[in-house]
């Protein structure tokens, strides 16, 4: 039997609706942005008043409820909107796949950090490079994936954020609480509190 040839149109057609299901599948997935938005921001809040107040680095240890909450609550709320997914798309298995490389790469330098820790070396400042980073680079290859232009701004803003953090740890400036943590704040509401309210509001008004 001869296999029928896609033309171009017919190619660009069936990309396209792979795009769209996937943004119809994502769209409405805002509120794992918002948990991980605000998760963040109300523990980077919780350490600085922490510090500030009984000047005891050990309250930075609070950090890990980051993934230990996010990791929890993340799995569950995807299950909760499983009913909505459809078969799966190659750009799906895309968008997987670059946010499991994140997830990986926070692994991966978390026993970085310990191992340094163990010999007496703090470089735990390598997290915030890594938030800064990869993690808006990975919201921005989303964003150009579905085509949403709040998470391509959102982790463009990010990605400043940390190169101008990272700009400052090689010129050994110090990243004092009083001013690195509000801009800290302000990546990650730019980041996932805006796109994942606009998502939201998207889904609302289809």
């Amino acid at each position: 039997m001869e296999e029928k040839r896609l033309t171009e149109q017919e190619s660009i057609n069936i990309i396209a609706t792979m795009i769209s299901r996937t943004k119809e599948r994502y769209i409405g997935d805002g509120n794992i942005m918002l948990l991980w938005g605000w998760l963040i921001i109300l523990v980077t809040c919780l350490v600085w008043l922490m510090l500030a107040l009984t000047r005891n680095p050990a309250w930075n240890w609070l950090w890990f409820l980051i993934p230990v909450v996010g990791g929890i609550a993340t799995p569950i709320m995807a299950k909760k909107s499983e009913y909505k997914r459809g078969v799966t798309t190659y750009s799906d298995k895309i968008s997987s796949q670059i946010w499991l490389t994140v997830g990986i790469i926070a692994i991966v330098c978390t026993i970085i950090c310990l191992g340094f820790g163990i010999m007496g070396i703090r470089v735990w400042t390598l997290m915030f490079i890594y938030a800064l980073i990869i993690v808006p680079f990975a919201e921005i290859a989303q964003g150009l994936i579905v085509r949403e232009k709040s998470l391509i701004a959102g982790g463009a803003c990010g990605v400043v954020i940390g190169l101008f953090t990272t700009s400052c740890l090689i010129c050994d400036i110090p990243l004092f609480a009083y001013w690195f943590l509000p801009m800290y704040i302000l990546a990650f509401a730019c980041m996932m509190l805006i796109p994942g309210y606009i998502i939201n509001h998207k889904a609302r008004t289809k």
